[in-house]
């Protein structure tokens, strides 16, 4: 009756074991109250898929560990893969092929994990050892002798001696207070699950430590190796932006095991930033998060407060490597000091298209050689700060009209111009080391023309670069020998979204090359869709482990894996870095060297402010508007001046021209972005320059956005570009406007009639 009993729960518990690793697993249970001193190891195996509870969160911590169980959660940790594979009879007497372990022990045997006894059985419900538990893991990790001296007053003799000493050198298993190892003694459920547990983190950080990445990864559950590939972004959960540790963050850190997070505006509150970087990287466990941003300067910019570089336009007219890699190293120092190791910048494309509504201003220009030149100083000075530049975007984005937030843009340019246009800068910064690469939804018919049916209305539509395994693995990888990580842009963006499907564009992306998948729409569901693939075969075990390698050895070479400073240690650095002086000089210099005559008059100098000038401002908002206003009477000091500022409206063109009768100098601002340029209302500018020009007033036309006015305006008598509408931009503008600066920057795009 005994003996039935046994068979009973080993047939219960294997029962209960053919689930282990699915998404349904109990890792939570309600029985741990007397067994505290294990709970987080229990939890760590039970997360791991090796162990599981009997159903209603009941672990039983205290019940012995039979030899057939343990071999079980050993096979079930190190084999998954043979679990489905046939195995051969085995001859034990007391194991037949319908014992609930069978399997399991027939792998076990196979690779050397154990074996029976002289009498040609096994003892599969026999409750296992400490002495057994000890060989048993020697056998199965490769561990070696540790630093640590344990002589215990009962194993000298002890069949299981070597493993034991093996074991407790390395502080992974311990004796009683009385000086004894208590070999024979049996081994609860809590133990085995601790012992494991000790062992696996034990080799874990043995491989960390050596940068062993193969044999770290070997030691990932597949849950935890596509997870690195995830980098979810975390505005906000249930309706409220995250700006500290809650219940959606934690979720996506310990249950989708996710490599990265990328941070917005949203998440920030004052200084807050590093403080919530810190709590963020605490809860990450043995590998470190990439935690990630947009801050290219200019028009994106997330950080409030900090250096407000003026955009990557403004580099390209000031046209000087010193100047790009100055911004990129200060960008850096202050997001490594808000704890953000990865700037998704700088762009690479080429701004060829005055129509493309996307990047515009947010290139260096419309040359690829000096997109070439600046973006390499700029990622260089990335780089030399400590922080990852996640250069964009593959294999180019500059020559469309359509945003891939918002629809799938198709590049039709042959393969020839690509080389000598998009993929120039590209290709350098490969040369130069690059380290990670972001995609772009766009489809390139002379790389890749297939077509699939899409999602949303059923048409035949392109292949994504992000989504094209020509693209990503035969071109970027094979062809121009890319070895960094490759990240998708968001996945939130239309491009991919309406016609591809969450979970089928996530494998997709992941099978043609992707290492890292950026904001997908829902991380829960990228991350279990991931997990099928690897078990359906869809995307292999081996493309999953070359992207974690690569994400490690960045996280690696970025020194994530080095002891972090403590919080109070940041906070004091932090106060030096973030906006501080020397930064605040190379932003004004950037701006003032920027600012470029569009047209003028002889001499190609633009109108300037007199003494005692009337002043109207005329700009898109009012909040522009006053922004130009009380930054020309700061500016003017002692100056006289008076200024009056308006709204350019087209239903209220009348109000506007009235107010001309007053002045004497009119400045108007144009701000021209993530719009087609073409499509733009010029109709309202072209009508203020027509008046301005009937009543031969002086004025001139400021530029705040992408450069083109020049394309679509005529008859413009004098206009400068500041390359942005942000502060550092606007008062560099407004100096030159005074007669306090010479305007220095060259026009880094083809506007058809410019100074240039």
């Amino acid at each position: 009756m005994r003996f039935k009993y046994k068979i009973t729960a080993a047939a219960v518990f294997g029962m209960m074991m053919i689930g282990l690793g699915s998404a349904h697993a109990e890792t939570e249970f309600v029985d741990l109250q007397y067994s505290k001193w294990a709970e987080d190891g229990i939890h760590y195996m039970a997360k791991r898929g090796t162990v599981a509870g009997y159903g209603h969160g009941r672990f039983q911590p205290r019940t012995p560990v039979t030899r057939g169980q343990a071999i079980t959660f050993m096979v079930r940790e190190l084999y998954p893969d043979q679990l489905e594979k046939p195995v051969d009879h085995l001859n034990y007497t007391d194991v037949p092929a319908a014992h609930p372990f069978s399997r399991e022990i027939a792998i076990a045997e196979q690779q050397g994990l154990a074996g029976g006894f002289p009498d040609g059985s096994f003892r599969p419900d026999a409750p296992i050892s400490r002495a057994e538990t000890a060989a048993f893991l020697t056998r199965a990790y490769p561990l070696k002798q540790g630093p640590q001296s344990a002589k215990w007053t009962d194993t000298a003799k002890h069949w299981a001696a070597s493993p034991i000493q093996m074991m407790s050198s390395n502080g992974l298993v311990g004796g009683y207070a009385d000086g004894t190892y208590r070999p024979d003694q049996k081994v609860t459920r809590a133990e085995y699950a601790v012992f494991m547990a000790r062992v696996i983190r034990f080799e874990r950080e043995a491989a960390i430590e050596a940068k062993d990445w193969d044999k770290l990864i070997s030691y990932m559950t597949v849950s935890e190796q596509v997870g690195q590939m995830l980098m979810p972004d975390i505005r906000q959960w249930n309706g409220k932006a995250t700006t500290t540790i809650n219940e959606g963050l934690q979720r996506s850190i310990q249950d989708q095991n996710v490599g990265g997070l990328i941070l917005f505006e949203k998440n920030i509150v004052d200084a807050q930033l590093t403080t919530f970087t810190h709590h963020i990287q605490s809860q990450a466990g043995d590998i470190p998060l990439f935690l990630g941003m947009d801050q290219e300067g200019g028009v994106i910019r997330r950080i409030p407060g900090g250096t407000n570089l003026p955009g990557q336009m403004a580099l390209g007219a000031a046209n000087d490597p010193s100047l790009a890699e100055a911004a990129g190293q200060l960008t850096g120092e202050e997001l490594k000091a808000l704890g953000i190791q990865v700037n998704f910048a700088p762009v690479l494309d080429i701004n060829s298209n005055p129509d493309n509504p996307i990047i515009g201003m947010r290139s260096f220009g419309s040359n690829a050689d000096l997109v070439t030149r600046l973006g390499l100083a700029m990622m260089e000075g990335l780089r030399q700060s400590g922080v990852v530049a996640g250069v964009k975007h593959f294999p180019g984005h500059g020559d469309t009209a359509v945003d891939s937030h918002l629809g799938l843009p198709v590049l039709a340019h042959a393969r020839e111009r690509l080389d000598a246009i998009e993929l120039k800068p590209f290709k350098a910064a490969i040369e130069q080391g690059a380290d990670m690469i972001m995609t772009a939804h766009i489809a390139f018919p002379a790389i890749d023309n297939e077509q699939v049916i899409s999602r949303k209305d059923g048409t035949r539509v392109p292949l994504p670069a992000t989504l094209s395994r020509k693209v990503l693995t035969g071109l970027l990888r094979e062809e121009l020998h890319y070895q960094g990580i490759i990240i998708s842009d968001a996945f939130t963006m239309k491009g991919i979204a309406e016609h591809f499907g969450e979970t089928e564009a996530v494998v997709r992306a992941a099978a043609a090359g992707v290492d890292v998948i950026l904001m997908p729409q829902d991380a829960s569901s990228a991350h279990q869709a991931l997990i099928q693939a690897v078990n359906n075969g869809k995307l292999s075990k081996e493309r999953v482990h070359e992207a974690v390698k690569r994400i490690l050895t960045v996280k690696s070479k970025y020194n994530l894996f080095e002891p972090a400073p403590t919080l109070t240690q940041k906070l004091r650095v932090l106060k030096g870095i973030v906006g501080a002086e020397p930064h605040l000089q190379v932003e004004r210099m950037i701006a003032e060297r920027a600012v470029t005559v569009l047209t003028g008059t002889e001499g190609m100098k633009s109108e300037t402010i007199r003494s005692g000038d009337r002043v109207v401002i005329v700009a898109s908002d009012a909040e522009q508007a006053a922004q130009l206003q009380r930054q020309l009477k700061q500016t003017a000091g002692s100056l006289p001046l008076q200024t009056v500022t308006s709204v350019l409206n087209s239903d209220d063109m009348k109000s506007i021209f009235q107010t001309l009768n007053k002045a004497d100098y009119v400045l108007i601002a144009s701000y021209q972005f993530r719009s087609v340029g073409s499509q733009f209302r010029w109709s309202e500018l072209q009508l203020l320059v027509n008046e301005l020009n009937q009543r031969q007033m002086r004025y001139t036309l400021l530029s705040l956005g992408n450069p083109y006015e020049m394309l679509h305006l005529q008859n413009v008598h004098s206009a400068l570009a500041a390359y942005g509408k942000q502060e550092p931009n606007t008062l560099a503008a407004i100096k030159v406007l005074l007669g306090q600066r010479e305007p220095q920057g060259k026009l880094p795009v083809d506007s058809g009639r410019s100074a240039q």
